[in-house]
This record gives structure tokens, sequence and C-alpha cells, in this order.
């Protein structure tokens, strides 16, 4: 492994700095990636881990205005090495998030939720009674998406691999809100004609996956539709036929939320409607945090181990 558990001094306290205590944070498959290597953003090395988590502001810089001690925070961007137990941040890298949120919603508040609306919202403009198709639906990006869809009336057929234990993630997913749960197998078969008797064929569909998922999935959409591809944990290209384009004229499109992040770091109002919208859906109950394992920090390896294993429908949460 390249990971090792550190004592480190806390650094100097600085006018514009922010000294947090890490309380917890998600192992993430965009972590793992910047681990291997294969993420578009490396931190330069050695690093500290963890891209997303809350904390609680212990101390800030005499020139610090919009924090105090006792602040929950999250991190503003990518990067910020978040499986720590203490560090110190200048106030610009860290979001303020409501003291009422459960740990466990705010230590997964940052990506997850923030793709799935943004998703929703960006690229097709619907309406209750309206549908959307996604694939890895059991990913917390899915889950997220089961709900905050539910939550808007829009319906969702949710795609996801067959395996030993699947009538028990079909009953989550449908506890979740989710309206239709098919497996990657069922996609291809005619009985899908039935989903679309009770509702309209989706114009919107998620992939996080690539491959012949995500060429069966996009099957189903209206003409005009839009496939928005924010992972490939298949590792294999988006397949698309020929006959797609030209006689339905789907687009093609991709998402990542650290470059929406970039792109709108002088938005504040666009960043600030987006935080509130999720914490009051969190709030409402409407939205709560993915199926987790708490893990202490020491036990880390065990929580790298189990994040990487096939079929898992359970984050990773370290404890710090």
């Amino acid at each position: 492994s390249l990971f090792r558990l550190k004592d480190l001094e806390v650094a100097e306290l600085g006018d514009s700095d922010v000294h947090v205590k890490m309380l917890a944070a998600p192992i993430n498959p965009a972590d793992i990636n910047m681990i291997q290597g294969t993420y578009a953003i490396l931190s330069p090395l050695p690093a500290v881990g963890g891209n997303e988590g809350v904390g609680e502001v212990l101390e800030v810089g005499r020139r610090v205005a919009a924090l105090k001690p006792g602040d929950r925070v999250i991190p503003a961007g990518a990067g910020l090495g978040t499986w720590r137990t203490q560090g110190v941040f200048p106030e610009e890298m860290l979001l303020k998030v409501p003291s009422d949120i459960p740990v466990l919603c705010a230590a997964t508040l940052s990506v997850n939720p923030c793709t799935a609306y943004r998703m929703l919202a960006d690229f097709e403009t619907l309406a209750p009674g309206d549908s959307i198709i996604q694939n890895a639906a059991n990913s917390g990006v899915g889950q997220a998406v089961i709900q905050i869809a539910k939550a808007s009336g829009i319906k969702t057929i949710n795609v996801v691999r067959d395996r030993p234990d699947l009538p028990k993630l079909v009953e989550r997913l449908m506890a979740l809100g989710a309206d239709h749960v098919v497996t990657e197998e069922m996609l291809r078969k005619p009985e899908m004609k039935d989903i679309f008797k009770s509702i309209p064929k989706p114009r919107l569909a998620l992939n996080c996956v690539g491959g012949k998922s995500t060429t069966d999935m996009l099957r189903h959409l209206q003409p005009k539709g839009t496939v928005v591809t924010y992972g490939g944990m298949a590792k294999q290209p988006v397949m698309v036929p020929v006959s797609a384009f030209i006689f339905r004229d789907l687009r093609l499109r991709g998402f990542w939320m650290t470059q929406w992040r970039k792109d709108h770091a002088q938005d504040q109002e666009g960043l600030a409607s987006m935080m509130d919208a999720v914490c009051q859906l969190i709030r409402r109950g409407q939205l709560t945090a993915p199926a987790c394992t708490e893990v202490p920090l020491q036990d880390y390896k065990a929580a790298l181990e189990a994040s990487m294993k096939p079929f898992t429908s359970s984050k990773q949460i370290l404890l710090l």
C-alpha cells in the first residue's frame, strides 16, 4: 500500500487561515483514482488523501470574517486532503454548512448530492411526471438522484448489475423512492416496454459505467434526449450506434463537479442556492446520506480494501 498513517505537526495559523478538527470523511471512487494516479487532478506528493468530509472550526486567523469556532465546514473544492484528524486551511478552501445537518450527511454533501442535483438541473428541463434513466443506481450519486428526483416528482428507472442479493438491493432503492429497478440484462428484454405504459420514455440518461450498459440504456431514450457521462466504472468507452445520432439526434455530454465549481467560482449565488436546496432536502428527510460503513481512521487499510470490492453498496466513512 502507498498509504501510511503519520503524525504531523499542525501548521501555524496564518491571518487568513482556519484550524479545523475533521469529524468524518468518506472514501469515494475519485479518491482511489487519485491514489492510482489516473485522475484528472493529482496532488503533489507526499499528499493527504480524501477530497470530501466535514470538520469543526477550532480557531480562525484574525482576517477571517465568515467563519468562527464551532462552525461546521466542508471542502470548497477538490484536493483538500480530508483523511486527517486536524488541519490548517486557507478560508477560501472551506464552505460553512448548517450545524443541524447530520454529520454523515455533511461528510458526503459536497460531491455526490451536488453532482446529482446539477445533472438533474443543467441538461434537460424536467417537469413533474417526466422520467430519467440511470445506471449504477446504487452508487452514492445514484441514491441521491433517486431522492432528489422523487422530491421533484420526476420518475426514475434505475439500472443495477445482477448480483446474489438483488432483491435486497431492489427493496432498498424502492424505499429511497425509486420507481423502477432493472438489471443490465433486463434493458435488452421486450418487457422493458411494460415500464413505458405507465411512465414516459426518459429524456435524460445518467451514465457512470460505460460500455454495453450505456449503449443498452440509451436505446430507451426519447429522440433528442441527452446522455450525461460522469464516471466510467466499467473502464470501457461509451459506444453509440450511428442511427442513434442520425435518426434520434441524441446528445452526449459530460459532467465533472470539480469543473463546475471552477467555472462557477465567481458565482457565489449559484453555489449558495444549490447548497441551500440540498440542505433543505436533508432537513425535510427527503435526502439521506448514502448507505455507510463507519470505520475508525486507524483501520483505514480495511476501509480502502472494502471500498474497492465489487458490488459495494455501502460507502466507507473514516471517523476522525
